[in-house]
């Protein structure tokens, strides 16, 4: 599992015209999901967002978690995290679960969130087509490969 972390001033998801998602100070998560993801990376991945002291102190020192300062979170599928860019120039998503297994595993990593988190986490649309606008403060983008636990 893959995740974009975004710190963010606000951002917000659109789906043929309609607000799914709005926040102001919080976090913009895009994930993706891969055959091999499990519930231990779901779990591994929310301990770690939520935890991430990536928000400014009174000292303006990242040592603020984003439930440290009461934000929200936005959470967005995107299998395009997954893409192999190694022949060709035409990426290949073939590591990208297939929406049987995504479609589950995307729903409890946002319920897994919003245990962890103790509020509702706003969401995308799994599989549509978004438009995700957002003001990335900072910027603070961090990227996060469960597989990769370094």
């Amino acid at each position: 599992m893959k995740v974009v972390i975004q710190r963010v001033s606000e951002a917000s998801v659109t789906v043929e015209g309609q607000k799914t998602a709005d926040i102001k100070k919080g976090l913009l998560v895009l994930v993706g999901i891969e055959e091999a993801d499990t519930q231990e990376d779901i779990d591994w991945l929310s301990g770690k967002i939520i935890k991430m002291r990536i928000f400014g102190d009174e000292n303006d020192v990242m040592n603020c978690s984003v439930q440290d300062i009461d934000g929200e979170i936005i959470v967005v599928s995107q299998f395009t995290l997954h893409a192999s860019t190694k022949k060709g120039n035409r990426p290949s998503y073939i590591k990208a679960a297939k929406p049987e297994f995504a479609i589950p595993m995307y729903e409890n990593f946002v319920k897994t969130l919003e245990k962890e988190f103790g509020k509702k986490i706003q969401t995308g649309i799994f599989g549509a087509d978004m438009k995700v606008n957002l003001l990335n403060d900072g910027p603070v983008t961090i990227l996060i490969d469960s597989k990769n636990k370094e």
